[in-house]
């Protein structure tokens, strides 16, 4: 097994952006939302979460290009090779960084804990794990 160390490195496809991580959150999800479906093209989109301050771009940061949508959510990408690298909620007050962990070089200590906005879902994929599931986001879903 590789060693795990930070900081953890990740890149778009092309490589012209890369970045650096500190420390990884726990919250780590997968979102099946229709939104992350579509710009993801997969079943459901996974994200990691960061402290802004733990998170750096040291590359390609002028390629970076982003799609406001019609609810304020912010999705940012590589100009370039269309990457999906950042989302943002709405109401970011900018403290935290949500990344693709799809774009990581590098291997982490963690994993996802869980699956948001599985009402959206598609319906062509089922959720085989055993992760607390919520119908909307965390914060708006206490069930599991």
């Amino acid at each position: 097994m590789p060693t795990v160390t930070s900081p953890y490195t990740g890149q778009c496809l092309c490589g012209q952006i890369r970045y650096e991580v500190d420390h990884i959150e726990p919250n780590m999800g997968h979102c099946h939302c229709s939104m992350c479906r579509k710009f993801h093209g997969a079943a459901f989109a996974t994200f990691g979460e960061v402290k802004a301050e733990s998170f750096r771009f040291v590359a390609g940061r002028d390629l970076l290009k982003a799609y406001v949508a019609d609810n304020g959510t912010k999705r940012t990408f590589c100009s370039h090779c269309g990457s999906s690298l950042l989302f943002e909620p709405a109401n970011s007050d900018g403290s935290l960084v949500e990344f693709t962990l799809g774009t990581l070089d590098s291997e982490i200590p963690i994993k996802p804990d869980a699956h948001i906005f599985t009402k959206y879902g598609a319906q062509w994929h089922d959720i085989t794990d055993d992760l607390p599931t919520f119908s909307e986001g965390r914060e708006l879903d206490s069930s599991q």
